[in-house]
Formats: structure tokens, C-alpha cells, sequence
């Protein structure tokens, strides 16, 4: 193990006297072993998750000079979500779909992709998608051979030879007839690689899976919420899980919890850490009958031991989970100053607004968490229980019930990044709230089986997004930085000083990490949802950023949408060095006219057209809520010329004509609800270019 005096002497070289002079609460120590070096081998730059690099030649005094080295254009990609990796000169990250690129990090010349079809070997899957993966995990193999790994969005987990892109091996890491489905990156632990999956939203049952590297060999599964009597015998921590779930609740659901972004390896204890999603159905009397438990282990950090999967400890942030909350942003492992002392922790800034410290090896709190946000559906946190207090009625008992954060939180996926030079975590912010009714709710609600939902806006700072600098041993915001729109990417900071992030309306900034002053912006000409990361390459640190605003943006309407219009702006990986000089050439801008189409002559049926609104949650990830595009990754379907047509709309629902673009085939709708959503597509046009939506003697009606 690396000595106190090494460690100082190794970080002295990398950063220069004065960082380590100023080196923050958790001592110069711990930033030495923090974060990413040379290469940035992992989704958090290391296996810590921190998203800190220790390179320092980028810093606060001359990031001025910071200038664009190279551009690649990815002309075949919708949303660009995942945080890329870089080893030994080649970066590799996966599209709107998973399809892996290998990429020269110093030129950005393509040196091989891999595409793996989902559209043809699970078209069905297609149904599920926004266009999103979060990245690729790397492993040198102990025989050699260096390994990129990621996950379909139906399941398969690939490996492939990082020299050459070749197929090693594909295996289904979903059972068949399982709902899951899989938009994350996977992790590597010691000749192991781990994958969770989504799906909790649909009522599939989360689990994680870990895969021999070299062969792709099963060698261990985690369930996340337990399964019937016969499943859980023999298995102390699901017949525990069980205990806080009603009699017979696995005949209806698989009660979610799935784990689809945030996994952390801890190599000192040879233990990952494992974020749990939300519990589905939302609405805990449709998915626990009678039951009124914790509901476990969703909602919850588990620790695992990383050779057989067995349960270690768990936290649970939100028991009876309620409201879509989700434990699956990214765990920072760090050091911190706890009553006096250096002492290891599990950072985790969750999308229920609180922010936690807990022990690795016992998960329980270190300290009282903190609010990073607005919060409403709880007063604080019990520090001896660890325990939220919860407000009353927040469970819809009486009705319509609004509370904040709303279901993107707080913190999403978006990754935060922590500094051990200046103990700060640094978090993308969203303020927005909900409201949730079992009945009802406004013409802007849409139903997630069963339960009315619909962000709202109406609190001070409600629909902006906040760079939040958190104090974790205070528990308390250090600086923050409000942006003009709600989703905006995750953060990468520097033991140069800085703090990177890109925003919805395509700016990609540096910040001083330490006071929040602004200090260099790049016009990317699109909206950033990603991390940046940083590398060095000949001696030159290098910062790299992928541009592709979308996802989850689909399902949040006006409080997402920027003006990007699908197919107008273009999709890229942006490089960044000291005194580069490369430029883009003009794009187009941001605009909120929308070209709608209309067929003057159509006659739209009332019934029709409420009965297409109910069904339009099958077409909300992609093309809106209420039809309200964001740009990505489908286009407006008022704007469509298919779909001015019924017919050619009936035929491309069929056909999947388009499912190798992303759109995929719905030919379980009778006749009768592809007419009822065509309705509902033609009346929303109507209604945007301000005309009647049925004919010149009717009020045009709300939509």
C-alpha cells in the first residue's frame, strides 16, 4: 500500500505545491488515490465513482485558453447520455442504442463500432426505449486481452476485443418473458462484470447479475424485492425483504426495484454497492394489496459481497416507496472528516432531495442528511433510525397530493462528481414538483398504470436546474449556480480547480470549483445530458463531452423542452485542449414554432379523440406528453406528414418500416385505437395552429 509520504510525493507531481497546500478537509492523501489519472477507465473516471481527475493542466488560470481539438459527428444518433471512457488513447462510448464506438482520442478518428440490433434480435423491446445508454465498462483481461463491455437495450450483455471490436461473446442477462430492459453501464470488479436493468415502471422485478469477464459465464444473480415463498426459501435476505411485503403480492407484480444506473465497486472490501429504483407500480396499493410495510429492498442502497452476491447491508432512503424516488444516481466513494478524523464514505445524492454519508462497511449514517433542493414530503431524517420523517397525507389518502421533488428529483442519473482537494460534491440539481391523485388530476396528468401524475410549477426556483456545490460534512450548499432550464448534465471536476458541466441549452462550462465563478463557456449548439471526462494523451489533458440533449426530456414536455427539433441539430463528441483551434461550423438555433400539418376536411369524433389522449402514454417517451416533442429521439407527430394520414399511419404502426431508426412496430393496436391516436394527433395539431380542433361550430377544447 502507497505510504502517507508517497502519497504526498505522488500528488505534489501531479498537481504542484500549491494544490497541495490547499488541499481540502479530506487531505492530500485521499485526493492521490481519488478519481481518474492518465486514463478515465470507468463510467466515475475510477471504480470510486468520484468523477474527479487528478490532472492539473487545465486549471482555473488558464482555462481561458481551453479551445476545441476535434469534432465527431454522429450523424445516426438521437440521445447521447453516456459518460465515455478512455484508456491507452482510444475513447469508447455507446450511442442512442448501444452501438459501441471506438474512437482515436487524440485525432477523434473512427477506429471501429459495433451495433448490436436490438430491432432484430428483440424487436419487441423497441416498445420500451427513449433512446438512451449510459456507456461501456473496460477491463484488461487476466489473459490479456483487453475487454469493452455493455448491455442492449433488450437485455444482452456483450463483450468485445477493445482492439478490434470483434464479438467475444453475447449472453441474455434477462430471464425470457421478463420485462426488464437495460439503458446502463455496466461495472467490472476482478474478472467480473455486473449488470442491472428498468423496467419498474412497467412492474418487472429488479435484480442485478454478475458475468464471468472471459467467457460470459453466469456466476451470480440479487434479487431486488423478493418473489413468491417458494423463491426465497433458503435465501435469508429475500425471506427478510418478504416480511415487508403483503401476503400474495408477487401474483400481480414484480414490485420494481431495478437497478438500472448507479453500481459501485468497492475494492478494499471486495463489495459493490447497488442503487435500487423506485417500486412499481407507484401506487402501493395496486402493487402491495393490503400490505403496508417498507417494501424492501427498493428505494435502497445493498451492499453485496462482489464474489457470490451475497446481501451485506442495506440503507433504505424511501421505505413504501410511493412517488417514483429512486436510489439510482451514481455512489461516490471518498474520505471525509467525520467528529475529527479521516474516515471512509458512501456519498449519495438521491432524487428524494436529501443528500447521505454512510459508513461502507455497515451503511449506516454518519451524519444528518441535508436537503440539496426544495422538500416537502419530508421534514428531515432521524439520525439515529436513519428514518425519514415524513409529512402527513403524502400518499394521496385524500385526494390530489402535491409534493417536491417530483419524480426526476432532486438529483437524477445525471452523475455528480466529488473533489477530495476541496471536499465539495458537485450536483446537477433539478427543482420541480408532482402531483399525484388515484383519480382525476388535470388534463396535463398522464396515467402510470393506474396513477395520475403530472409535474407541476409553482414554488420559486420550480422548473430550473441548480450546479449545486455541497458540503457533505456540514450538509449544507457551499455555492450554487441556477441554469435557465430544467435537465442539464452530469459534472466532471479537476484537481486543476474546476468544475465542468453541460446544459440544456447547449452551453458546456468550467466553473471555479472552489468559490462557482464562471470562467469559460463553449457554444455546443445543442443540449448536453451527459458527463464530461478528462485524459491525457502526449502529455495533454484533454476534456471530452458528448452533445445529444434527450432521454427521459419526451415525457416532461414544456418543462423540458429547449426548442431542439429532432433532426435539425447535430449530434457530436467534442474534444477540448489548451490553445486548440479547431471551430463548428453553424448550426442551427433552438426554435418553438411548430410546423404543424392539417387535413382540413378530417371530421375528428369527441370520443375518438379523449380515448387517443388515454392511449398517447404509449407514445410519450418519445414524442411528448401530450404530444409536446422535446426533439428527441422522436420527431413531433404534429409535424408528421404519416401521420396526417391514417392510412400510411396504420401502416407504419404495423409494418416497423422505421424500427432500425428507432421507431418501433405496435401491431397489437386494434384498428380502432390506431384510429383514436391518429384523432388525438390530429386534434393537438389543430390545436397548435390555433384552429378549431373539430369544426367551425364547436369550442376548440383543452388538450
Amino acid at each position: 500500500m502507497r505510504s502517507f509520504a508517497s502519497a504526498l510525493a505522488f500528488l505534489a507531481l501531479a498537481l504542484g505545491s500549491t494544490a497541495v497546500n490547499g488541499a481540502g478537509p479530506a487531505g492530500p492523501a485521499a485526493a492521490a488515490a481519488a478519481g481518474a489519472g492518465d486514463d478515465w477507465t470507468a463510467v466515475g473516471g475510477a471504480s470510486d465513482e468520484s468523477g474527479f481527475s487528478r490532472l492539473a493542466q487545465i486549471e482555473a488560470a488558464n482555462v481561458a485558453r481551453l479551445g476545441l481539438a476535434w469534432s465527431l459527428d454522429l450523424p445516426d444518433e438521437v440521445t447521447l447520455e453516456a459518460t465515455p471512457l478512455e484508456v491507452d488513447g482510444t475513447i469508447y462510448f455507446t450511442g442512442s442504442y448501444a452501438k459501441v464506438y471506438a474512437v482515436d482520442a487524440a485525432t477523434g478518428k473512427v477506429r471501429w463500432t459495433y451495433d448490436p440490433e436490438v430491432w432484430k434480435h428483440h424487436p419487441e423491446k423497441m416498445v420500451f426505449s427513449f433512446g438512451a445508454n449510459r456507456g461501456v465498462a473496460y477491463e484488461m483481461g487476466a489473459d490479456g486481452v483487453p475487454r469493452v463491455f455493455a448491455a442492449a437495450l433488450d437485455g444482452r450483455l456483450f463483450a468485445l476485443d477493445a482492439r478490434t471490436g470483434k464479438s467475444l461473446w453475447v449472453v441474455e442477462s434477462v430471464p425470457e418473458g421478463a420485462l426488464n430492459i437495460s439503458t446502463g453501464a455496466p461495472r467490472v470488479m476482478n474478472g467480473k462484470v455486473v449488470i442491472g436493468n428498468g423496467g419498474a415502471d412497467f412492474g418487472a422485478r429488479g435484480f442485478v447479475s454478475a458475468f464471468d469477464a472471459a467467457t460470459g459465464r453466469q456466476l451470480w444473480r440479487f434479487y431486488t424485492t423478493p418473489g413468491s415463498p417458494e423463491q426465497n426459501a433458503g435465501d435469508p435476505a429475500q425471506v427478510a425483504a418478504a416480511k415487508t411485503w403483503g401476503d400474495g403480492f408477487w401474483k400481480t407484480t414484480g414490485g420494481g426495484g431495478t437497478v438500472w444506473n448507479g453500481m459501485t465497486f468497492d475494492a478494499a472490501n471486495n463489495r459493490i454497492y447497488i442503487g435500487v429504483g423506485n417500486a412499481g407500480p407507484y401506487d402501493p396499493d395496486k402493487r402491495d394489496p393490503g400490505g403496508k410495510g417498507d417494501n424492501l429492498y427498493t428505494t435502497s442502497i445493498v451492499a453485496l459481497d462482489a464474489d457470490t452476491g451475497r446481501y451485506l447491508w442495506h440503507y433504505q432512503e424511501n421505505p413504501r416507496d410511493s412517488w417514483d424516488y429512486k436510489s439510482t444516481p451514481n455512489m461516490v466513494l471518498g474520505t471525509l472528516p467525520i467528529e475529527g478524523r479521516p474516515r471512509r464514505v458512501l456519498m449519495h445524492a438521491p432524487t428524494n432531495g436529501f443528500f447521505y454519508v454512510l459508513d461502507p462497511d455497515t451503511g449506516k449514517l454518519l451524519n444528518t442528511p441535508g436537503m440539496t433542493t426544495l422538500v416537502t414530503w419530508a421534514r428531515g431524517i432521524d439520525p439515529k433510525t436513519g428514518r425519514p420523517i415524513e409529512n402527513p397525507d403524502i400518499r394521496y389518502e385524500t385526494g390530489l397530493t402535491k409534493l417536491w421533488p417530483g419524480t426526476v428529483g432532486g438529483h437524477n442519473w445525471q452523475p455528480m462528481s466529488f473533489n477530495p482537494l476541496t471536499g465539495y460534491a458537485y450536483i446537477p440539481v433539478q427543482q420541480i414538483g408532482a402531483r399525484f391523485s388515484r383519480h382525476g388530476g388535470s388534463e396535463s396528468a398522464f396515467n402510470v398504470m393506474g396513477l395520475r401524475l403530472e409535474p407541476i410549477a409553482e414554488r420559486e426556483g420550480d422548473g430550473h436546474g441548480f450546479l449545486v456545490a455541497w458540503d457533505p460534512v456540514a450538509q449544507k450548499k457551499a455555492w450554487e449556480v441556477r441554469h435557465p432550464h430544467l435537465w442539464n448534465g452530469g459534472t466532471l471536476t479537476t484537481a486543476g480547480g474546476l468544475v465542468f458541466q453541460g446544459t440544456a441549452q447547449g452551453a458546456f462550462q468550467a466553473w471555479d470549483a472552489r468559490s462557482g465563478k464562471p470562467l469559460w463557456t463553449f457554444d455546443a449548439q445543442l443540449g448536453i445530458v451527459g458527463a464530461p471526462i478528462s485524459y491525457a494523451v502526449g502529455g495533454r489533458q484533454f476534456v471530452s463531452i458528448l452533445v445529444g440533449y434527450g432521454g427521459t426530456t419526451a415525457a416532461y414536455g414544456k418543462f423540458m423542452d429547449v426548442g431542439w427539433k429532432y433532426g435539425r441539430q447535430t449530434r457530436r463528441l467534442l474534444t477540448f485542449a489548451l490553445d486548440a483551434k479547431a471551430t463548428l461550423p453553424p448550426g442551427e438555433p433552438p426554435s418553438f414554432e411548430i410546423a404543424a400539418l392539417d387535413d382540413p376536411a378530417l371530421k375528428l369524433d369527441e370520443a375518438d379523440v379523449a380515448a387517443g389522449r388515454e392511449l398517447s402514454v404509449r407514445c410519450a417517451a418519445c414524442h411528448g406528453v401530450g404530444l409536446q416533442a422535446t426533439g428527441t429521439p422522436g420527431p413531433d407527430l404534429r409535424e408528421s406528414g404519416i401521420a396526417l394520414d391514417l392510412a400510411s399511419f396504420t401502416e407504419l404502426l404495423r409494418s416497423g418500416a422505421l424500427i432500425e431508426r428507432g421507431m418501433p412496430r405496435f401491431d397489437g393496436l386494434s384498428e380502432a385505437e390506431i384510429r383514436q391516436l391518429h384523432a388525438f394527433i390530429r386534434a393537438k395539431a389543430r390545436e397548435a395552429l390555433g384552429k378549431r380542433a373539430r369544426d367551425d361550430s364547436a369550442p376548440m377544447p383543452k388538450l
